[in-house]
C-alpha cells in the first residue's frame, strides 16, 4: 500500500489546518495502534472521572464499599458546573450506584465530589498508579474558586483504561462489565459520534443494537477531550482524542477541537468498518 495513504498520514493531513494540539491513541484490540502525541500531558477536565470510577470499583471489589451503600448530598459537596444534583435539595440521599452513574453519564460535579470525599484523593491516586497510569494524577476535588486544574493525564494512559475495560481486566471482569454499562449511558458524546453516520446510531433502524459507544468526555477552557469504546459488528476499538493549545476557549458545538476530533473519529470508524475489524491491512 502507498505509505502516503496510511491512516496516520490521512489523520495528519486532516489536522494540518487545526488551530490546536491533538493527542490521539487508537487501538483495534488486534495489535494495531495509531498514536499521535500520546505521551503529551493534558488537563483531564471531566475525563478524570473515569479514574475515580475505577478507584470506586476497586474498593467495591475489595468489599470495602457496596453499590447499595447510601451517600448524603451535603453542603460541602456543592459546586457549580455540569450535572443535576445542583437542582436537588442538600440532604438528599442516593446509593453509591446512582452517584457513580450521575458522575459519568451527565458528568455531575457534585456527584464527583461525593465520591472523591468517600474515597479520598490519595487512595484514588494510589489506584491510578496501581493501574500503571504513571502520567495521570487527580490534583484535588472539584472547587473552581480554589483550584485552576482538576487532573493531568495522557492519551496513552486514558486509552489504557478503556482497553482494559474492553478486555474485562479493569479491576475485574465483573467491575469492567458494570463500568461499561454505566459508560454506555453517556449523555455527552459530541466528539466521538458527531460525524458518524446517523443510521448506525439510531436503534430504530435495526432489530438489534449493532453499534454502541461507551465513553467519557471532558472540557475546560484549556482542553476538549473525549475517549471510549466503539463497538461494531466486527468487534470493538478504543479511541481517545485529547485537545489543547487552541486559541478559542469558548464552549459551542462547532468548536474547532470538536469538529476536527469528529473528523478523526469518522476516519477511524470508516477504516475499521472497511477492513472489517482492523485499522491496518
Amino acid at each position: 500500500m502507498d505509505e502516503r495513504l496510511s491512516l496516520e498520514n490521512r489523520i495528519g493531513v486532516e489536522l494540518k489546518s487545526y488551530d490546536g494540539l491533538m493527542g490521539i491513541y487508537i487501538d483495534d484490540l488486534r495489535g494495531n495502534v495509531i498514536r499521535r502525541n500520546e505521551r503529551e500531558p493534558f488537563e483531564t477536565a471531566s475525563t478524570i472521572k473515569l479514574f475515580v470510577l475505577a478507584a470506586l470499583f476497586e474498593q467495591i471489589h475489595r468489599g470495602e464499599i457496596s453499590l447499595s451503600d447510601m451517600l448524603e448530598y451535603r453542603q460541602e459537596h456543592v459546586i457549580d458546573g455540569s450535572g443535576i444534583l445542583s437542582s436537588m435539595e442538600v440532604g438528599t440521599k442516593l446509593s453509591v450506584r446512582n452517584v457513580a452513574t450521575l458522575m459519568i453519564i451527565v458528568s455531575d460535579n457534585i456527584a464527583t465530589n461525593m465520591l472523591i470525599d468517600l474515597l479520598g484523593v490519595d487512595r484514588i491516586n494510589d489506584c491510578i498508579q496501581g493501574l500503571g497510569c504513571k502520567d495521570t494524577i487527580l490534583h484535588n476535588r472539584i472547587d473552581f474558586e480554589r483550584y485552576s486544574r482538576l487532573g493531568t493525564s495522557t492519551p496513552a494512559d486514558y486509552a489504557s483504561m478503556w482497553v482494559r475495560m474492553a478486555q474485562g481486566t479493569l479491576v475485574s471482569r465483573e467491575a469492567s462489565e458494570r463500568m461499561l454499562e454505566i459508560c454506555r449511558q453517556q449523555h455527552y458524546n459530541s466528539m466521538l459520534t458527531k460525524s458518524l453516520p446517523p443510521y448506525y446510531l439510531d436503534a430504530d433502524n435495526y432489530d438489534e443494537e449493532i453499534i454502541y459507544v461507551a465513553s467519557k468526555s471532558g472540557s475546560m477552557n484549556a482542553c476538549r477531550n473525549d475517549g471510549g469504546i466503539v463497538s461494531t459488528p466486527y468487534g470493538k476499538y478504543v479511541i481517545v482524542l485529547f485537545n489543547k493549545d487552541f486559541s478559542d476557549s469558548q464552549y459551542y458545538p462547532e468548536h474547532p477541537a470538536t469538529v476536527f476530533g469528529a473528523r478523526v473519529s469518522r476516519l477511524i470508524f470508516d477504516q475499521y468498518l472497511a477492513l472489517e475489524g482492523r485499522l491496518k491491512l
